[in-house]
């Protein structure tokens, strides 16, 4: 575009004219180009740079011409309004400059279409979104634009899902039209995948109305739906905030129901899948239960829940719970269910949970208590029997029981005191002579046992009888129950019948006869009572002779038939003393030819004869008349005495006594007979139906027996005594160590014995009551014993001889503080060897004592012949000598006196005969009855002691099997609870 300055000039000829001057100017340039540099659905925005700087332009397109003038510096902006959206539109540009356009810019450029309407998410699941929109007019395609993601999508498409997608994430989705590659500015629409269903869901509890659920949250989303049915469809919706695992309680359900459960994740109003499972609600408790029981099982009886077969029954013993699921014992009659629980302790008190069980699971449990009854008392032991009382006693099997005692169907009685590992009862205001059937029920908890069932007899008061005495008879009438009444005197025995009127007749003047009622029932012998009755000696028949001329009197009588002990002469109102077995005595002080009233009357013990009752005339010659006769008397006296030693010297040593220990000393000084003698000496005892023996015994009969017993019969002690004649010398007994200063826990029924060397090498117990076997192993430890020789059995003739102290296997027994344990066994035919392990669990100190058990010695009897005690005894000593003989060996029977002193005595004797070459049994026998009474029960140990001696005197023959096969017959036994020894035979005085 430039102006230009012209001049025309007309040329005629050659020759120009002076011309004609004018102006003109070219048409301006076009653009070069139009930029489209926006567009949307009703504007253009065109750019162009300026032609020339010229500012004017004119725009064309469809009717429409725009003038454009733009003064400003820089390209020119022009924005083309009020366009129809997605319409191609072509423009035309001119350049316009001093009224003249350039030829025109012809170009095209489109508006954007429209967005699309009603763009929206129409569904989804875990991994898509399902979108949906109108169609555009005057669209090409469409771009959907997500996280970065670019989709084309063809045109005429209303919906599209899309893919891949993560589950549980919002998305934000833009949806473009295109036409002719210009998109629209875009619509918007959010949406969300559908989140995960979670993985699982777990019951952790559940009863009768609720399910209590457990789950792991997916992807820490807190919004779920849980649909049930509960006779309606219920959804229940769940939002939580906690961190962690949901549980959830569902509620309120009913009882024993399956439920079909669905669990829905929802995230952003999106629900998952649901995961499906199915829970139970747990059944009810049973109802009403009955129980039953006996002492070793308990009966339970329940109606069925809802017809349901399957229980568990839970229940403890010493802390262990029992799972009883398999219904062993158990029966269903009907709607009930009958379990049995057996193999139970006796009076026990068990816990019982008893669950329903559906579909595996378990109600909360029903809780009850049941006991089984008590066992009954294994024996009840009649211990003291007087004519008032009784005394009963009982092992205490729990001090948690009572116990409740009934005598002769009276009211049961309950025994408070049961802190005692055996109880003691007392029984009192019965009556004399009577049986009593009484039986002890153990109550536990209101239960009670069988009833243990016995009798007794109380016993009858023989010293308050009215006994009518003669020389000849005793008399009375005894009111109470007896079989049997004796009379004993030595060897001589009269027996009355068990009627109330007892008599004894021909009995032996002045004889002392201990007399025993007896009862026997049911193949029980009760001794109902023992009195010791002298009878009234013999009537002496006395004279009086001339003496010393007149100034004394010579009396005499003559030995009568029977006992006495004494004569007494009175003469003037003075009485004179007379000792048996002297017949006349001399008195002095009288005035001859006088008469003077006598009286002469024997006596035996408290009892005296009729007096022989006569007048003596004193000798009425001259006083030397009476001198010379005084004279030949004294030596005729003097004859007599030297006659009496010379033929009876027995009586002579009758009257020497000792005092050993405080005791007088039998009146026969026993000498040890050499062994060259000892058959010839064992002859002679054995004449006349062992008439020897007899005398002998008889005389140990007293030794000892004045001697002090206190501690034993202490109140407190007496229950600690096997039998209440056979008690403890007081200087002699073996005493526990105790911290009480009053003494009382140092008793024990034992007493120290002498042997061959020393006073105290053996000790002498009975055998262990059941109260007692502390207190004898304590002895056992604290006397440091070696060796235990035990010469009983524990049961004899169906009777408790001897509680067993030991254990009975190798399983360790606590005594007090001491743990004994049984290391060995060793059985023979005659005895059993067993080795004891003892340790102190103060100290842990520990010993080793040797036990050794001879078996074939009946009580109150000798064994069958002598060798097999011989060969016992050679054990004992053996291990005596190997083990040294410090310690003192505890011997014991059941009584702790017959078979005890007879082994013990057996052992000294024996060394006596290997060391001296001679034997004094009689000797040592007395000697032990000074430490301890009735060592030697009877006689018949008396006689096989000295048969022992004699067999082991006899050369052995070795090619015999039986070396010894000398036989005895037990001796009559004496009960032991008897006064044993004060009833032993006497030897007839014309004997």
């Amino acid at each position: 575009m430039t102006k230009y300055n012209f001049t025309l000039i007309t040329v005629f000829e050659g020759v120009s004219s002076t011309g004609y001057s004018f102006t003109a100017v070219t048409a301006p340039d076009n653009v070069d180009r139009v930029n489209v540099t926006t567009q949307n659905e009703s504007s253009i925005t065109l750019t162009w740079n300026k032609v020339n700087n010229i500012s004017t332009y004119i725009l064309q397109y469809g009717n429409i011409t725009e003038d454009i003038n733009k003064t400003e510096e820089g390209p020119i902006v022009h924005v083309v309004t009020s366009l129809t959206a997605g319409t191609n539109y072509t423009f035309i540009l001119f350049t316009t400059s001093e009224g003249l356009n350039s030829s025109g810019y012809r170009f095209s450029a489109v508006t954007a279409p429209r967005n699309a309407e009603e763009f929206k998410a129409i569904g989804q699941n875990e991994t898509s979104i399902k979108l949906q929109w109108k169609t555009v007019s005057n669209s090409d395609s469409y771009i959907l634009l997500f996280n970065e993601r670019q989709i084309s999508i063809e045109n005429f498409t209303e919906e599209y899902t899309v893919s891949n997608l993560t589950d549980g994430t919002k998305y934000t989705f833009t949806l473009l039209t295109v036409f002719k590659n210009v998109n629209s500015s875009g619509v918007n629409c959010t949406a969300v995948t559908a989140p995960q269903s979670v993985n699982n869901a777990t019951v952790v509890h559940q009863n009768e109305t609720s399910i209590t659920l457990q789950w792991e949250k997916v992807k820490n989303i807190t919004e779920y739906i849980l649909q049930y049915n509960n006779s309606t469809d219920i959804e229940k919706n769940i939002s939580v905030s906690e961190e962690g695992p949901i549980i959830y309680e569902v509620s309120p359900l009913t009882a024993m129901t399956k439920y079909n459960f669905t669990l829905i994740t929802v995230f952003e109003g999106v629900s998952s899948t649901g995961y499906s499972f199915t829970a139970v609600t747990a059944p009810e408790n049973v109802h009403n239960m009955t129980v039953t029981q006996n002492e070793n099982s308990i009966t339970l009886m329940w109606k069925k829940v809802n017809d349901i077969l399957t229980y568990i029954l839970e229940y403890d013993s010493d802390n262990i719970v029992i799972g009883k699921n398999d219904m062993d014992g158990c029966t269903t009659s009907g709607a009930s269910v009958t379990c049995v629980v057996s193999s139970l302790t006796a009076g026990t008190n068990y816990n019982f949970t008893l669950f329903t069980v559906f579909e595996n699971v378990s109600s909360s449990g029903y809780n009850f208590s049941a006991l089984t009854v008590p066992p009954v008392v294994p024996w009840v032991s009649v211990t003291e029997r007087f004519a008032n009382s009784i005394t009963l006693e009982w092992e205490n099997m729990n001090k948690a029981w009572q116990y409740e005692l009934q005598i002769n169907g009276d009211v049961p009685s309950s025994v408070s005191d049961v802190s005692s590992d055996t109880i003691r009862k007392v029984v009192t205001s019965l009556q004399p002579g009577s049986q009593y059937d009484f039986s002890l029920t153990t109550v536990f908890a209101g239960l009670r046992s069988t009833p243990y069932t016995n009798f007794t007899v109380t016993a009858i008061d023989c010293a308050s009888a009215d006994w009518k005495v003669t020389n000849s008879s005793i008399k009375a009438k005894i009111e109470g129950l007896f079989s049997t009444a004796t009379a004993r005197n030595g060897s001589n025995v009269h027996i009355s019948d068990g009627r109330e009127n007892v008599s004894f007749t021909g009995l032996y003047p002045g004889a002392t006869y201990n007399i025993s009622l007896v009862y026997e029932k049911s193949s029980r012998v009760f001794l109902q009572c023992e009195h010791k009755l002298t009878i009234l000696p013999p009537n002496l028949n006395a004279h009086c002779e001339y003496w010393a001329a007149g100034y004394s009197v010579l009396i005499k009588w003559t030995d009568p038939e029977g006992e006495w002990t004494n004569a007494e002469v009175n003469v003037t109102g003075k009485t004179h003393t007379v000792a048996s077995p002297e017949t006349e005595i001399t008195i002095n002080g009288f005035q001859p030819a006088k008469k003077y009233k006598v009286s002469v009357t024997s006596t035996s013990g408290v009892r005296s004869s009729e007096p022989h009752v006569f007048y003596c005339q004193t000798d009425p010659r001259g006083v030397i008349a009476g001198s010379v006769f005084g004279v030949l008397l004294f030596g005729l006296l003097v004859a007599l005495v030297v006659l009496i030693f010379l033929k009876r010297p027995d009586i002579i040593s009758r009257k020497k006594s000792s005092f050993i220990g405080g005791s007088k000393v039998s009146n026969t000084q026993s000498k040890s007979i050499p062994a060259a003698k000892f058959p010839d000496h064992f002859h002679q005892l054995s004449l006349d139906e062992n008439r020897g023996f007899s005398e002998e015994y008889e005389c140990l009969a007293p030794a000892g027996t004045d001697q002090t017993r206190k501690t034993a019969i202490l109140p407190e002690n007496k229950a600690k005594n096997r039998f209440n004649n056979v008690l403890p010398y007081d200087w002699c007994r073996v005493k526990l160590t105790t911290s009480d200063p009053d003494g009382i826990s140092d008793y024990i029924n034992a007493n120290y014995m002498p042997g061959y060397s020393s006073n105290r090498e053996y000790i002498a117990t009975q055998g262990p009551l059941p109260s007692t076997v502390n207190d004898f192993w304590r002895m056992i430890w604290e006397q440091r014993v070696k060796r235990i020789v035990m010469v009983t059995n524990c049961i004899e003739g169906g009777r408790t001889k001897c509680e067993q102290y030991w254990p009975a296997d190798s399983k360790s027994c606590l005594y007090g503080e001491l743990l004994v344990t049984m290391r060995s066994e060793q059985q023979e035919t005659n005895w059993t060897l067993r080795e004891f392990n003892l340790k102190d669990r103060k100290t842990s100190e520990e010993r080793t004592v040797k036990h050794f058990h001879f078996t074939a010695w009946p009580d109150h009897g000798v064994p069958e012949c002598t060798e097999v005690l011989i060969q016992f005894r050679g054990l004992v000593r053996q291990h005596i000598e190997r083990e040294g003989g410090k310690a003192p060996t505890v011997v014991h029977c059941s009584a702790g006196v017959g078979r005890t002193g007879t082994i013990i005595s057996l052992d000294v004797l024996l060394q006596q005969l290997e060391k001296e070459q001679a034997v004094g049994i009689n000797a040592f026998v007395h000697k032990m009855r000074l430490s301890r009474p009735y060592m030697v029960q009877t006689e018949s140990q008396y006689v096989f002691l000295h048969q022992c001696i004699m067999d082991s005197l006899q050369p052995k023959d070795t090619n015999e099997e039986n070396i010894y096969e000398n036989t005895y017959e037990n001796a009559d036994m004496i009960y032991v609870n008897a006064t044993a020894l004060q009833e032993l035979r006497r030897q007839n005085a014309n004997a």
